[in-house]
């Protein structure tokens, strides 16, 4: 028979998970007691665990899995996993990580809080685990939260309300996954950063798109370049262009704030002045931009 242990939970998160999880995916957290009753810890087969298909997480940083690893080595996994029993297995609802770490350390076994959840419940709980816990990347938050979406219902505002976030944190993600293919998988991979996949959203045609991000893997083009090239790309060609004076060479702390304000903000930003005075502008394309810099600005 397995061994069982009991520890309680606290309330919000901490009634789905365990508490404290801040810190080594939470190998590491203290049992917080709370009147909502008890939880029974059972040790289950590492071998008869499987991750679960609602996991939002889709790639795990090997540097962080080896840290994890050795952890447990040393001190054994403290803080359970939940899972759900499925078809004489169990699938894990939360804590992957501590699974494949587990593993990788030589353990046959790990403890576990055996749950039951319906599909939004089991979607829900995956998606917060990991964005209240263990930052996802740009793409697998996006995809996060739009399969929330489609399985509850619910809207962007009843979702940001639901994981904790602003409106507009959730808008600005959801926007990410209009670009191709190509770049989201970029943006999976680091190769470029959130500000330079919102500024190549501006562009207007996929093309153009793919071909600036291959100009930002390639030559390390910064956000400012590339809300440069965006602003182009949108000005209609003309047949005879006049003459112009060369730009008057802009002091670089400006270039500097401006960077930083585009980041973010997400938009495009143009400082006009020097640090005496001027004027800062800053673009949106439709009536959800103009509502999220307004959340980011006012709020």
């Amino acid at each position: 028979m397995a061994k069982t242990s009991k520890f309680g939970l606290g309330k919000g998160l901490d009634a789905l998970l365990p508490v404290d999880d801040s810190e080594n995916d939470g190998m590491h957290g203290g049992y917080a007691a709370s009147g909502r009753g008890e939880n029974v810890v059972v040790s289950l087969p590492l071998e008869k665990i499987r991750p679960n298909p609602s996991q939002p997480r889709k790639f795990f940083g090997e540097d962080a899995l080896n840290e994890l690893s050795a952890s447990i080595k040393e001190h054994g996994v403290i803080q359970p996993v939940i899972v759900e029993e499925v078809d004489g297995g169990y699938t894990i609802i939360a804590g992957e990580r501590r699974c494949r770490a587990a593993g990788a350390a030589g353990l046959k076994e790990i403890p576990a809080i055996i749950r039951s959840y319906s599909e939004e419940k089991r979607v829900e709980v995956a998606l917060i685990e990991n964005v209240q816990r263990a930052d996802l990347n740009p793409i697998e938050e996006a995809v996060a939260y739009k399969s929330l979406m489609n399985i509850t219902g619910k809207n962007q505002d009843e979702i940001a309300a639901k994981v904790g976030k602003n409106r507009s944190t959730v808008a600005n993600a959801l926007r990410l996954l209009r670009l191709p293919p190509m770049i989201q998988r970029g943006l999976e991979k680091g190769e470029i950063t959130s500000g330079h996949a919102r500024a190549l959203l501006a562009i207007p045609d996929v093309t153009t798109q793919e071909r600036v991000f291959n100009e930002i893997v390639m030559r390390g083009l910064s956000v400012r370049e590339v809300e440069k090239i965006a602003a182009q790309s949108e000005k209609p060609a003309k047949s005879a262009s006049p003459v112009r004076q060369p730009p008057k060479q802009r002091d670089p702390h400006l270039v500097a704030l401006e960077e930083e304000m585009i980041e973010k903000l997400g938009a495009k930003v143009r400082v006009d002045g020097d640090f005496g005075k001027g004027v800062i502008r800053i673009e949106y394309y439709s009536m959800e931009d103009l509502d999220r810099l307004y959340e980011l600005i006012v709020t």
